[in-house]
């Protein structure tokens, strides 16, 4: 004999919920999260143009200091410096792209760690050096960071919260 199982049926039919409306402050946040590090990138990647000044600067300061690097020593060390600061810089843009669409999704997560990433990069520029590339970049992420807290944008993520 078999039995059959019953399991209760609902009477209102389950509708799967729909996101809610993005508002422009999310997308405004999202398109400067995304300028942020092509900015950055552009602005890295021009640093290659100067190349031979950081060498001829570093062979003049090894000079002065009695250093004992030979001009090959010193242009491998310019050569791997800028090589690995690129990769970095990839790899940093990289993430703030993958954060910038979970920020877009409604994911409130990303927005603190964009939030974050942006602290670290002002602080950066604070401390050390940078180029106008470098400047361009911080002002797009703090863009960013200010229209990702605005009011409508708060709204957004928590009605993006509610349905999961």
């Amino acid at each position: 004999m078999s039995e059959s199982l019953n399991y209760p049926q609902s009477s209102s039919s389950a509708e799967p919920a729909t996101a809610p409306a993005r508002p422009g402050t999310v997308e405004g946040a999202f398109w400067a999260f995304i300028a942020a590090p092509v900015i950055g990138l552009i602005g890295g990647l021009l640093i290659f143009a100067s190349r031979d000044q950081i060498a001829a600067t570093l062979r003049d300061t090894n000079r002065q200091r009695g250093g004992n690097l030979t001009d090959a020593q010193i242009d491998q060390a310019v050569n791997v410096t800028m090589i690995t600061a690129v990769v970095i810089a990839v790899i940093f843009a990289a993430l703030y792209v993958l954060f910038a669409f979970k920020l877009r999704a409604g994911r409130n997560w990303a927005r603190i760690v964009l939030t974050v990433l942006t602290a670290l990069q002002l602080l950066s520029l604070l401390i050390g050096q940078s180029t106008i590339g470098g400047y361009l970049a911080v002002l797009a992420a703090v863009v960013g960071v200010v229209l990702s807290f605005t009011g409508p944008s708060n709204a957004y993520f928590a009605a993006a919260k509610a349905p999961r």
